[in-house]
């Protein structure tokens, strides 16, 4: 008896698609269409990556009835290109882990027919990318990030130069840059100020004005011509970058005020500010009709850890995603929200800590707060507290019975029934 020949092929899902490989300078393109015989027919162009040459690109694919378009995630170079073509046709934006090319055979022009190819066998997994005002939000929540990371950056410049001065106001103020911690550099800067203790007088603010004399002794330093330059240009600097933090506030409080019933929701969530707030919903937007379960927020933000199975056996698995917005952002939130008294997050890490170690009984946070996120703003609910003693009255009396007697016996001592 004759084995019958298996002759299945992948199932084509989009007889007409386009491949972009896309760099700095050029883009190449594979458009596949379907001839008068049904065969399948490649066309290759290059095109430069000037706003010209992409609407020429567009009405190239328009003239051909392209519908959808793949493109690789290199950079921010995609970003121009989806920005012209998104209104016309589908784009998927694709991992370029996802979609690695045979190596020793790679050139940008094949790169093009490989997402083509793929593409029109229904292959590719395209990336989330949120809608036109969402991306907005997004360009200043991590512009406004990045100022204010980098003001800390400069305020630490400033210690450092006290410091090697000998000026030691950080030692007696709480805050450096608070009232009177300016109030004093200010009067460092000034060259012609002879400093004497009714000036220091004059700027100490609040509960500082009873510690004078050690804040005038906290100003008697090294601090020569040379300092007072470096501090001069130091100051000016930490001003723009404060006054452009608080312009893209305001700004930032404009634009989203639509979605102001959002914001003071997720504000309910134990470590979640008004600024915390802005970021999420700038990072995964106020519908999330693209994520059909909230395991799958998670998941993309790389809360969960990843798949390592092999043989049946199920070895450790770290999450694919490294770095990401979402994921930062999630974790800092958590690790204010433990320290909340009375939350629930706070009991559940050291439970988590104790049995986990710590960095993974943050994660373990983020992840619960992640799922919260998505009930409040996929299903409109607000953040109930669950309390401290939620975990505890989980537990069954001979559960309690048995965690008692273990920590009994770490103090030395046998816990026995009366």
């Amino acid at each position: 008896m004759t084995k019958k020949k298996d002759n299945t092929n992948l199932e084509i899902i989009h007889p007409v698609c386009c491949g972009l490989d896309i760099h700095k300078k050029k883009i190449s393109a594979c458009l596949i269409t379907v001839d008068s015989s049904g065969k399948a027919k490649q066309q290759v162009k290059n095109f430069g990556t000037f706003t010209k040459n992409i609407k020429q690109l567009k009405e190239w694919l328009l003239k051909n009835n392209c519908p959808i378009v793949a493109m690789e995630s290199t950079g921010i170079f995609w970003r121009p290109v989806y920005n012209v073509l998104e209104k016309d046709m589908n784009l998927i934006l694709v991992n370029a882990r996802h979609i690695k090319n045979v190596p020793g055979r790679k050139t940008d022009i094949s790169d093009s027919k490989w997402l083509a190819s793929l593409l029109r066998h229904g292959l590719l997994k395209g990336s989330f990318i949120p809608p036109a005002d969402i991306r907005e939000f997004r360009d200043l929540t991590r512009l406004r990030k990045k100022y204010t990371e980098t003001l800390g950056d400069f305020a630490r410049r400033v210690h450092k130069l006290f410091e090697t001065a000998n000026i030691k106001i950080g030692s007696v103020v709480s805050d450096l840059f608070g009232a009177t911690g300016k109030n004093l550099i200010h009067l460092l800067c000034d060259e012609n100020a002879k400093i004497t203790k009714n000036d220091v007088a004059n700027c100490a603010k609040g509960s500082l004005v009873k510690k004078v004399d050690e804040l005038f002794i906290s100003i008697e330093g090294y601090f020569k011509e040379h300092h007072r330059f470096q501090l001069i240009g130091l100051m000016e600097t930490i001003t723009n970058l404060e006054n452009q933090i608080s312009v893209i506030t305001s700004k930032l409080d404009e634009i989203m005020s639509p979605h102001q019933d959002i914001l003071d929701r997720l504000d309910e969530i134990p470590g979640i500010d008004k600024v915390a707030a802005q970021r999420i919903v700038s990072e995964i937007g106020v519908t999330l009709d693209e994520f059909i379960v909230m395991e799958a927020l998670a998941c993309w933000g790389g809360l969960c850890p990843g798949n390592n199975e092999s043989a049946g056996k199920r070895k450790g698995g770290k999450s694919p995603v490294r770095k990401h917005h979402f994921k930062s952002i999630l974790i800092e939130i958590a690790w204010s929200a433990i320290k909340k008294k009375g939350s629930y997050y706070k009991a559940k890490y050291y439970k988590l800590k104790a049995r986990r170690g710590a960095k993974r009984a943050i994660v373990a946070i983020a992840h619960r707060i992640s799922k919260a996120i998505y009930r409040i703003i996929k299903y409109g609910e607000r953040y109930k507290e669950l309390g401290e003693d939620y975990l505890m009255k989980k537990m069954t009396n001979e559960a309690k019975v048995k965690k008692l007697k273990q920590q009994a016996k770490k103090l030395g001592f046998d816990l026995v029934a009366c």
